[in-house]
């Protein structure tokens, strides 16, 4: 150990000539009042140093009271470069701010010019300066030194957190050991000169949220993704006020937007909708009972959109820790009191930042604590069969390093990532990366099955061979995204969007389309059952059937619903009634649409239907007509005994005799087997 810290004093010191001046009147005499000024400006700058130091030893943000800091001590280092003191301050406050790596060159000169009269607290910071350059054994034996050399009452204070660098220490030695098939990227046509954080994705990874401090206040702009680039970059200025505006979730259907703003130095979360190609006014999310007098920051949507979770002060350990709310009532004005995700995911330190996967199974978040390998670090959790959040894990290098990595979030599919990092490969301070995930090809494992198709279908299988990366990323999706359009018109259609379970008909979750595009965009985790209907006053209701068996690999149907309008004559699919193989007993998770159905046959009491059922060519005529009549006649059995007069419908069954696709391909004979209604009255 003794030969290390020889060598290392002798590699810092490579400039043994140098001389430590002190900032005496004596030593300029030729520029007293130079030295006035600077005497002054260290004086100042040490108040703003000692607020910084508070605020650190607090676990709180001092990159301010840092900057503070270095405005006054730079101009004393122009006059007087060569005193260890002033270097060691100015390498302290950059290793706190966002450009951190610029403090190794003071560090080392402070140790120069001081030599064996340097203070313990100069190895404090350069095993954080050590760490940055990745050098962990350096790290470990400086903050081991500081431990060593310190005085009590001076290692007392910092104690904490010596151990913590000396646990990222070890951390990172290991992690960055271990080989990742990430490649992480700056995003360069989105970041700035300033401060670029918090970027938040569409479940399709075609829209980007994000924040830049560039006009001295955070404000959000958005950008498409066009050509492979970031394009048509623009400040959403419904949304930015005078103040800091910071946006921190998109939801999975790009029609809305958690943030938060200040106000009176203490933020709330707000939420903003997308009416047509304006984001609204933001209003509070939560009530009181959640957006408390304690600040509440950055939020994320539960894919159900039941749940927030968000960052909130005064968690476990009196930190900035994660916590959730769920609503009472599907008009939102009632929430329940926040509750915290649990010890597995919060430390003893801050929580940066929240971004729950679409997969509703998957927590990403950013943690001081942990196996932090240094700052801020990235870390996922699986929700496990308990519903309890699992041990977390570092998401490795080289998305984690030993600078800040904050507000993670990650497309669909799994295979990119984005985040914001202080690391000096930046524009300058915060800027956005992009972390793509890599994998070798494995054996077709996972079968989907067609999910567009109805009644009886033989499914059509699908192989999609699926990525294996070192990193365990949440892509069991399949994500429905398109446009709803008036079917004769072709005019986009503001419609409620309703996603069911259909093992029990119970309410999945509930959204729109855009009332200016009809864009939609649906994001379905594996291990359900889903019925979706397309609602819109005047219009024929929609429906699709999306049978996600658990393990489901990622999937993207891009597809225009086109609503009918109530004329007679209009014929609607029922895409989510269901029969066994060659029965004609309706099956339970039929219930749902049929309810449907009913509820449209209540609200227009002169509706009249013909309720048909239909075959693919296979097999006898006879036998097929005879099962599509059965099938069709089961169907208005259910409809009557639930209320509806049996003079409103007539049931026929077709058989193979009006198909809508071909009969030559397993999709188009499952698109033939099926069961519609045709307005005859109204």
């Amino acid at each position: 150990m003794k030969q290390f810290y020889t060598l290392l004093f002798l590699l810092i010191t490579s400039g043994l000539l140098a001389q430590d001046i002190a900032f005496k009147k004596s030593n300029f005499k030729d520029d007293k009042s130079g030295f006035e000024k600077a005497k002054a400006n260290m004086v100042s700058g040490d108040k703003w140093l000692d607020k910084g130091k508070a605020k650190v030893l607090n676990m709180e943000h001092a990159a301010n009271d840092y900057l503070k800091a270095l405005e006054l001590y730079l101009p004393a280092y122009d006059f007087n470069p060569n005193n260890s003191d002033l270097n060691r301050k100015i390498g302290h406050s950059y290793l706190y701010t966002n450009t951190p790596y610029k403090a190794m060159p003071f560090l080392k000169k402070s140790l120069e010019l001081a030599g064996d009269n340097s203070e313990p607290f100069i190895y404090f910071l350069l095993g954080k300066a050590f760490q940055l350059e990745q050098d962990f054994e350096k790290a470990e034996k400086s903050f081991l030194r500081f431990g060593t050399l310190a005085s009590d009452k001076e290692l007392e204070p910092y104690k904490k957190l010596n151990r913590k660098h000396i646990k990222e220490s070890k951390s990172g030695a290991e992690i960055f050991n271990k080989k990742t098939r990430v490649w992480v990227d700056n995003v360069r046509e989105l970041n700035s000169f300033y401060d670029d954080i918090a970027p938040s994705i569409s479940a399709d990874g075609l829209e980007i949220i994000f924040n830049t401090n560039k006009s001295g206040d955070f404000d959000i702009y958005s950008a498409e993704r066009k050509k492979r680039k970031w394009q048509s970059l623009k400040s959403l200025n419904s949304l930015n006020s005078n103040g800091d505006d910071v946006s921190s979730s998109l939801a999975y259907d790009g029609q809305r937007m958690l943030l938060f703003k200040y106000n009176d130095d203490q933020s709330d979360i707000y939420e903003s909708k997308l009416n047509g190609t304006e984001w609204s006014e933001p209003k509070l999310k939560m009530s009181k009972v959640v957006n408390t007098d304690a600040n509440e920051t950055f939020a994320s949507y539960d894919p159900q959109d039941i749940k927030v979770y968000f960052i909130t002060d005064g968690g476990y350990g009196g930190d900035k820790n994660i916590s959730f709310s769920g609503k009472k009532d599907m008009q939102e004005k009632f929430w329940g009191k926040a509750q915290s995700a649990g010890q597995e995911v919060n430390s003893g330190f801050h929580e940066g930042s929240v971004y729950m996967a679409p997969d509703g199974k998957t927590m990403y978040f950013c943690s001081q604590g942990h196996t932090s390998i240094g700052g801020y670090d990235v870390f996922v959790s699986h929700r496990n069969e308990l519903g309890l959040w699992d041990e977390p894990i570092n998401m490795g290098y080289p998305i984690n390093t030993p600078y800040d990595e904050l507000y993670f979030s990650i497309s669909a599919n799994g295979k990119k990532a984005y985040f914001s990092s202080n690391r000096d490969s930046g524009k300058g301070g915060m800027d956005i990366y992009c972390a793509t995930f890599w994998g070798e090809p494995k054996i077709p494992s996972v079968v989907t099955e067609d999910n567009l198709i109805a009644s009886i279908a033989s499914p059509v299988e699908e192989t999609y061979i699926p990525e294996s990366v070192e990193v365990t990323v949440a892509n069991s999706l399949t994500v429905f995204k398109g446009r709803i359009l008036d079917g004769l018109l072709q005019e986009p259609i503001e419609a409620e969007i309703k996603i069911f379970d259909n093992t029990t008909g119970d309410v999945y979750s509930v959204m729109r389309s855009n009332s200016a595009t009809g864009k939609f965009l649906l994001s379905l985790p594996s291990g359900l059952n889903y019925g979706i209907s397309v609602e819109a006053e005047g219009y024929l209701f929609h429906s699709e059937n999306f049978n996600l068996p658990e393990g489901s690999a990622y999937n993207m149907v891009n597809k225009d619903v086109e609503l009918k309008n109530i004329n007679i004559g209009s014929k609607i699919a029922l895409r989510n009634v269901f029969f066994d193989t060659g029965k004609s007993e309706v099956k339970i998770d039929s219930y749902s649409e049929l309810d449907r159905l009913i509820q449209l046959m209540t609200d227009i009491p002169s509706l009249k239907i013909e309720l048909s059922g239909h075959t693919d060519n296979v097999g006898d005529d006879a036998y097929n007509e005879r099962l599509s009549q059965r099938r069709a006649e089961a169907v208005r059995a259910y409809l009557v005994s639930r209320s509806v007069d049996g003079n409103r419908i007539t049931a026929i069954g077709y058989g193979a005799s009006r198909p809508v696709d071909s009969n030559d391909t397993k999709v188009g004979r499952a698109n033939n087997r099926r069961t519609e209604f045709e307005i005859t009255d109204n």
